[in-house]
């Protein structure tokens, strides 16, 4: 029961990169700078932790559902899968919502169709001036 949380953390990362995948957001889109922002992302958390720790501020909790593994004082061998996770699922989500926002703002059939009517009107409008 020790790998539980762990397990649903790889599976959720696996689901957000199928997303990815399919959808061409993040690592598909441009691994390059994926990998760096993902690798800055997670250091940049992890930094946060440590210092939290070090501070006594974060301090791990007992749970049945974890490894029970620490890669420091504090600090369960999860919690870097799980800054991991949250850096991929948070990158997944902005550039999906981006490439949704620029697909709304793009104008559809019926509005190319209004916009030709308006533009006759006025091309007729002129020419009987």
């Amino acid at each position: 029961m020790g790998i539980v949380y762990l397990a649903v953390l790889l599976i959720g990362t696996m689901c957000m990169l199928l997303l990815d995948h399919r959808f061409r957001l993040f690592f598909w889109r441009d691994a390059r700078a994926a990998a760096i922002v993902t690798a800055v992302g997670v250091l940049f958390l992890l930094g946060w932790d440590l210092a939290g720790i070090g501070l006594g501020i974060f301090l791990r909790g007992e749970g049945a559902i974890a490894t029970g593994v620490m890669l420091g004082p504090q600090l369960p061998l999860e919690e870097p899968v799980f800054l991991l996770f949250l850096v991929l699922c948070t990158m997944v989500l902005y550039t999906g919502a981006r490439k949704m926002l620029a697909r709304s703002m793009l104008p559809h059939e019926g509005d190319r169709r209004l916009e030709d009517r308006r533009l006759e009107d006025r091309r007729l409008e002129k020419k009987n001036l």
